[in-house]
């Protein structure tokens, strides 16, 4: 209690002394044209770091992952658990999602922490702590993409480090996602053109953080409702039966992205869903907002896509197409609740309890403002 307070304290100090501005929550429902970009960026301390890296587990998360039918066997080989202990599991993790009230996601304390901690808890009761870690791994690599089928595992990686330092501004062509500030931004050539609010996964369903790759555009997606009990509670929906494109029962929108493992960004969601808890782990966008990030998204990479073609893809909404980008566009998934922007520090909501807002990682950030007043 005494060291949330002393960090409060700090971050408070940081706020008067540098004209910090802290985002609310929930901010204007509207794109952001050609915002100016970051004028300072601070180094990530030890405690960032470990939270950009992290793949929070959570057994919704987990259910998500068995709807996979090769993870169960993933379980199976390399983990080395028997038929029991996975049936035992997927039964924990469904039953626990279950349990979600989404109308309500985020409006508790520490849902995040308390979904992780009940995750590693009810888990490491099953297969033991170990196993527990070695399941953590297999999600974290599942959830980073490496394992997606469509994945081009001989592609070239970026080579600039600078590219993944948290609160970097990007040098190159690519989509930075920050869950925190509900907030998507697309570069081109290190220039910042585009921003968009986004809906973020709700608190048991968080966005994972790492480097993926968007490879194709769908437009007009079908959707094939998993065995989950949110289904459930969706009417006239029935788990397993094809949902058409152009429904309105189809929650994926006009578009969506795959960006690796089970993520997507799509559009599909209502205005007031921007700026809040509003998906199962994915970036979510209202429809203009999709089909105006699908034309940015296809010149960055290389993919020819005209205003006819959107707007017949819009008007005939029964014709799923795919339209496969010429060159792969960096998707970068953030988690930065302490960044510097145009000399001021914006404190956002620590929305996954991954405890960033902390005196470690505002100091460095009021040193570095400090500095560049000076210079």
């Amino acid at each position: 209690m005494k060291r949330r307070l002393s960090h409060l304290l700090t971050l408070t100090a940081c706020l008067t002394v540098t004209g910090c501005v802290a985002e609310p929550t929930n901010q204007a429902n509207k794109n952001i044209v050609a915002s100016p970009l970051p004028s300072a960026t601070a180094s990530p301390s030890p405690a960032e770091e470990k939270a950009a890296n992290a793949e929070p587990l959570t057994l919704p998360v987990l259910d998500a992952f068995f709807a996979d039918e090769s993870f169960s066997g993933s379980l199976r080989t390399r983990l080395q658990l028997t038929d029991e202990q996975v049936t035992k599991l997927k039964e924990l993790a469904h039953s626990e999602t279950a349990k979600l009230n989404e109308e309500n996601a985020g409006k508790g304390e520490g849902e995040s922490s308390n979904a992780r901690s009940v995750a590693a808890e009810k888990i490491s009761a099953l297969i033991g702590v170990e196993k527990t870690r070695q399941l953590e791994g297999l999600v974290g690599e599942r959830w980073s993409g490496t394992a997606d089928e469509g994945s081009d595992k001989t592609a070239p990686q970026p080579t600039n480090p600078n590219n993944l330092t948290p609160n970097a501004v990007p040098t190159d062509s690519r989509i930075v996602v920050n869950a925190p500030a509900y907030r998507m931004d697309v570069f081109d050539g290190g220039r910042l053109i585009k921003s968009y609010k986004i809906g973020i996964g709700y608190p048991q369903f968080p966005l994972p953080t790492g480097l993926r790759k968007a490879r194709v555009i769908i437009f007009n997606p079908t959707w094939t409702p998993p065995d989950e009990p949110w289904v459930a509670k969706m009417k006239d929906i029935s788990v397993g039966e094809k949902v058409a494109a152009g429904s309105k029962l189809n929650p994926l929108g006009p578009i969506k992205v795959p960006i690796g493992g089970p993520s997507l960004i799509h559009g599909g969601k209502s205005p007031a869903k921007l700026g809040t808890f509003a998906s199962h782990g994915c970036v979510g966008l209202t429809t203009p907002q999709v089909q105006d990030f699908a034309k940015v998204l296809a010149q960055l990479g290389g993919a020819h896509l005209t205003d006819a073609e959107l707007t017949d893809y819009a008007r005939d909404k029964t014709q799923t197409k795919q339209i496969k980008l010429d060159q792969p566009v960096p998707v970068e998934l953030r988690y930065e609740t302490i960044v510097v922007e145009d000399g001021k520090l914006h404190i956002y909501r620590d929305v996954y309890d991954q405890e960033t807002n902390t005196q470690e990682n505002c100091a460095p950030c009021w040193k570095q403002m400090v500095s560049g007043s000076m210079t």
